[in-house]
């Protein structure tokens, strides 16, 4: 029975070395949504929970924010000034950067639509 509990706990270990590293390494990727990035940021946080690790919301709330891309760059020095980190849950840190991916979303679209019609004009 002891042999049986400390593979487990080995096993249980290493798992969470490996959870760990995968935290450690992670980056939003150029493209990718905030969305997804949170999906897959939250999936690692999950696993890491149910292998017993105690990860404050505060220290993922601080390696979101380190890891997004540079586009995110002023509204994550703006949260970070204006926001008290330690008070800020990660559903709200989502829902901010949702919004400002909306209105790069937003941006891109127009200027793509403005691009459009002046070739359009210059065409004919």
């Amino acid at each position: 029975m002891k042999n049986k509990h400390q593979g487990t706990t080995r096993a249980k270990r290493q798992q969470l070395q490996a959870l760990h590293t995968e935290f450690e390494l992670l980056r939003m990727k150029p493209g990718e949504s905030v969305s997804d990035f949170f999906s897959r940021t939250m999936a690692i946080i999950n696993k890491m929970r149910i292998h017993g690790e105690k990860i404050d919301d505060v220290k993922v709330i601080e390696k979101i924010l380190r890891s997004m891309t540079p586009k995110f760059n002023y509204v994550v020095c703006s949260i970070e000034e204006s926001k008290d980190l330690d008070q800020l849950s990660i559903d709200e840190l989502q829902g901010s950067l949702l919004v400002h991916e909306h209105k790069l979303i937003q941006q891109d679209n127009e200027e793509q639509a403005l691009k459009a019609s002046t070739n359009n004009n210059t065409t004919t």
